[in-house]
């Protein structure tokens, strides 16, 4: 945990670090801190906005920003992100993670570690990545989860993304756990799916944990509840 500040204004703009929990949305860290915040200080609205989206299966750092430091979002959200991806080899699902159940199955027990690290250099620098449908995308005026949802069918195109790096934290089929560095606009599941299909034997995310965004690190980042309980205000907020 670190070290806790004594006052904050929020008003005048603070940058939040969270640890954001499973099941929570970015939005709901968003809302239940300008709830607070607004309860505790008297006022019926505040500025409080995110600086990039986590999916409610992964947790990790979020980045609030209030007040004038909403200013600051978009450049925030340009920074670096780091991951740790935990890929289940086998099978598959069609939101690439486990908010749907596996769809297929394959057989995963010839791919070796030296194999995974052949497929690996294909996915380093500029790429092109499919997003999945099962994501914010907007497709004629609604996200692509909506259609996804309701068993629509919906193509999304291929955009360029950047990865830097991918590590391979731990290799025990059939799991395994990567580091990932990469720019705005990845998703993790089409990485996922992506190693899958290079390795013709299906994956998908079981595990996901943002661990940097930029120069801020999850170690720096508060648990939502401790740091609304425990805050103390600024008189002059």
């Amino acid at each position: 945990m670190p070290d806790f500040k004594k006052t904050y204004n929020f008003s005048g703009g603070e940058i939040l670090l969270f640890d954001k929990e499973l099941e929570w949305t970015s939005f709901d860290v968003v809302n239940k801190v300008r709830y607070i915040l607004c309860q505790k200080l008297g006022i019926k609205k505040m500025k409080v906005g995110h600086a990039g989206t986590l999916d409610p299966l992964a947790s990790g750092l979020v980045i609030l920003c209030t007040g004038k430091a909403t200013k600051k979002i978009e450049e925030l959200q340009l920074g670096e992100k780091e991951y740790l991806a935990t890929l289940k080899l086998g099978a598959t699902t069609p939101s690439f993670d486990l908010e749907t159940e596996e769809d297929k199955q394959y057989d995963y027990n010839h791919i070796s570690r030296e194999d995974f690290e052949k497929i690996l250099p294909q996915f380093i620098g500029e790429i092109k990545q499919v997003p999945p449908v099962f994501s914010a995308v907007k497709v004629r005026g609604k996200r692509a989860f909506n259609y996804a949802r309701n068993g629509e069918e919906v193509k999304l195109k291929a955009k360029s993304i950047v990865i830097k790096s991918i590590e391979i934290e731990s290799f025990n089929l059939p799991e395994v756990k990567l580091r990932i560095v990469c720019g705005k606009g990845t998703y993790i599941r089409s990485l996922a799916r992506d190693i899958g299909e290079a390795l013709q034997c299906g994956a998908y995310l079981t595990g996901l944990k943002r661990t940097r965004i930029g120069n801020y690190k999850l170690e720096d980042a508060f648990n939502v509840n401790f740091f609304l309980e425990n805050l103390i205000l600024d008189e002059t907020n």
